[in-house]
């Protein structure tokens, strides 16, 4: 049950990273809780399955960081990556003049 509440949180962390971050025209609304929330999941899992206790602190914090972290890294790169894609395919499409 607690998977549940650590994908919640971690889904509501990356939809308040996507209204701190600037760079949102990129992506749509549901991507960084979905990421956010799937990386907690995840975490959660791997953590569980190696030992950790579920209703220790350090895996609560540790798996909530990787959302948060994950969230991140996607709403900064993101952005940067696709201005590149869209410059390459608009000279690509512009035959070159643009």
């Amino acid at each position: 049950m607690e998977i549940v509440f650590v994908t919640v949180i971690g889904a509501g962390l990356g939809g308040l990273i996507r209204y701190l971050v600037p760079g949102r025209r990129a992506y749509g609304l549901a991507l960084l809780p979905a990421v956010g929330g799937a990386a907690a999941a995840v975490a959660w899992a791997v953590l569980v399955w190696l030992g950790w206790a579920f209703d220790g602190g350090w895996i609560w914090t540790v798996s909530i960081a990787a959302g948060i972290v994950v969230s991140l890294v996607v709403a900064l790169g993101l952005p940067r990556l696709r201005d590149a894609a869209d410059a390459r395919h608009l000279h690509e499409l512009s035959g070159g003049r643009l």
